[in-house]
C-alpha cells in the first residue's frame, strides 16, 4: 500500500476516533517519532509474532 493511501486511511480512523483516546494516541505516536528505526522494527516484529502465534503462546503458557 502507498504512503499516501496508509496516510488517508490513519486519518479516515483518526477522526472516528472519540476526544478521549486522542490525547492517548498523540502520546503514542510521539514515543514512535522519538524512537530509532531498529527499535520501531523489534516492535513490529514481535507484535507480528504474538499476533500470528497467539494459539500456540496459550498453548505454552498452560
Amino acid at each position: 500500500m502507498a504512503t499516501t493511501e496508509l496516510k488517508h486511511e490513519i486519518i479516515e480512523i483518526v477522526d472516528k476516533l472519540p476526544n478521549e483516546v486522542l490525547s492517548d494516541l498523540l502520546v503514542y505516536l510521539r514515543q514512535i517519532e522519538k524512537s530509532n528505526t531498529a527499535n520501531i522494527q523489534i516492535t513490529s516484529n514481535f507484535r507480528k509474532i504474538l499476533t500470528e502465534d497467539r494459539e500456540l503462546l496459550r498453548k505454552l503458557a498452560q
